[in-house]
């Protein structure tokens, strides 16, 4: 009896013991089960992107119980996959996610975070031909992507300079490397973003003359680059969603502080680019990531509603936008 007993004891104390390793590995794997997140990139990897990639490499994604994957876009835009909930997050453009935003056939999106706080674009050209002012565009030849957008921000800043658009000459873009196509004399002038474009002119030797948008006119310091999320899902999701941008965050200001880190993580998640480009345009970025802001990602109503303003009253969209259309700062920290 003894013996029996004994044996009814041990056989309890190992089913109890197994059951609790059971209990264990399932909650072991219900923590570390992480959330799925595709973010589209606008283009190839650039310093636009330097914080997404530091905060995947540093971990901290991880930390905040996501899995993100970091993909091209695809032919027809990164903002259609976000929209369709394929992907969650993109980075777009305050211009350029204006068509998708509106209208009949809009999608589900919102800019969620400002990756960069001014806009950073402007016109380049060669040194001395006197297109360092709006004016001096007149009788130039100018790379048009043959966007009404593009084309009345060009309209409007040679207007405040006292020049005439209708003298420019526009010729189609087929520009893929801005510092060739001005050596070359197809075009004269080429819209670009300083931050990366501008330096690597600045690092191939020509020299050049350039103006940027918001010097000539305020309305243009709109918001571009944007990450843009869908709507849907992070209402949904708003922990998750605040947790990415957390995160995010975490990766940009870690950037700012470790610029030479942060380096050689873009370039080892992008080993095709010029170490020296992605430097100089790295410390270039990092004054413009925050700039004066101290909330990364902040987005300013007044300035992102002067922007889509100016749309409306050069009736550049069927519809009126409303005040606040496309981003919100809800999920920031």
């Amino acid at each position: 009896m003894k013996k029996l007993l004994a044996l009814v004891l041990a056989l309890t104390l190992m089913v109890s013991a197994l059951a609790g390793c059971t209990a264990d590995k399932k909650a072991e794997s219900a923590n570390t089960e992480k959330t799925k997140i595709t973010f589209v990139l606008d283009w190839t990897p650039n310093t636009n992107h330097t914080g997404l990639y530091v905060a995947k490499e540093k971990g901290y994604f991880d930390k905040a119980g996501l899995d993100v994957e970091i993909v091209q876009p695809p032919e027809d835009g990164a903002e259609a996959l976000v929209g369709s909930g394929k992907a969650q997050f993109c980075v777009s453009f305050q211009d350029s996610m204006l068509p998708m935003i509106t209208g009949k056939n809009k999608l589900s999106l919102k800019a969620a975070a400002a990756l960069v706080q001014h806009n950073t674009s402007g016109i380049i050209s060669r040194k001395g031909e006197g297109i360092d002012r709006p004016k001096g565009l007149e009788g130039k030849k100018y790379a048009t992507w043959d966007l009404p957008i593009e084309k009345a921000t060009i309209k409007q800043v040679m207007k405040d300079d006292g020049g005439d658009f209708s003298k420019v000459k526009l010729i189609p873009s087929t520009v893929t490397d801005e510092v060739s196509a001005l050596k070359s004399k197809s075009v004269d002038a080429i819209w670009i973003f300083y931050g990366w474009a501008g330096v690597n002119a600045e690092q191939s030797g020509l020299k050049t003359d350039y103006f940027a948008f918001r010097d000539i006119n305020s309305v243009f310091d709109y918001y571009t680059p944007v990450v843009l999320g869908n709507t849907d899902w992070m209402k949904k999701n708003s922990d998750k969603t605040k947790a990415f941008l957390s995160a995010l965050k975490d990766g940009y200001e870690y950037s700012i502080k470790n610029p030479d880190d942060a380096v050689n993580i873009l370039c080892k998640a992008a080993p095709e680019l010029d170490k020296k480009l992605v430097k100089a345009s790295q410390e270039y970025m990092n004054k413009e990531y925050k700039a004066e802001v101290k909330k990364w990602g902040y987005i300013d109503p007044k300035r992102w509603n002067a922007f889509y303003n100016w749309i409306n009253e050069n009736k550049l969209i069927d519809d009126k936008i409303p005040e606040n259309t496309g981003f919100t700062n809800d999920y920031l920290e």
